[in-house]
């Protein structure tokens, strides 16, 4: 079972819905969820918010905090995803800042470093990635990898609760 088709039968199964706030990616992820048959069952909507202004009118990331922390950073794909999963009120929102590159690296951010987070109802969490290659490489792992981070939020869910009792 491809990726994709995973993520899609298993958000059916729980019933959630997702939404997206894509920088870097450029709505490579909304395009990728949208590929399966019946995704409107469980995919909302997205936001590409590849311009800083984007990011600040409609994912709630100030100024300030861009200043502070920059466009891609564990905090900035923190904020995108919670403001995501609130705008769109769904039960997981992704959302992915980086630089693909070639060129908008640095020795602190170096191309192929990407931020992606996950929202939920309760909070956001990020991670960061190094990933090799040219742009569409970069960009196509990024999108590989949040699918995954669904595939683990999900696994998560269906997990027994430590204190369950036992048959």
């Amino acid at each position: 079972m491809s990726q994709m088709r995973e993520v899609a039968a298993r958000l059916r199964a729980v019933g959630w819905t997702v939404s997206v706030a894509e920088s870097c990616t450029a709505g490579g992820l909304a395009f990728e969820m949208t590929r399966v048959a019946g995704s409107s069952a469980f995919f909302i909507g997205g936001i590409i918010a590849y311009d800083n202004a984007v990011k600040t009118a409609l994912l709630d990331v100030s100024e300030d905090h861009l200043e502070r922390f920059g466009a891609v950073s564990a905090e900035t794909a923190e904020v995108m995803a919670a403001a995501c999963r609130e705008r769109f009120d769904t039960d997981l929102a992704l959302s992915i800042t980086g630089i693909a590159g070639p060129g908008g690296g640095s020795e602190a951010k170096p191309v192929g470093l990407v931020y992606i987070a996950l929202a939920d109802r309760n909070r956001a969490r990020s991670r960061e990635y190094r990933f090799d290659g040219d742009r569409s490489e970069v960009r196509r792992q990024a999108i590989s990898a949040a699918l995954d981070r669904i595939l683990e939020r999900l696994a998560a869910e269906e997990a027994p609760s430590p204190n369950a009792e036992k048959a």
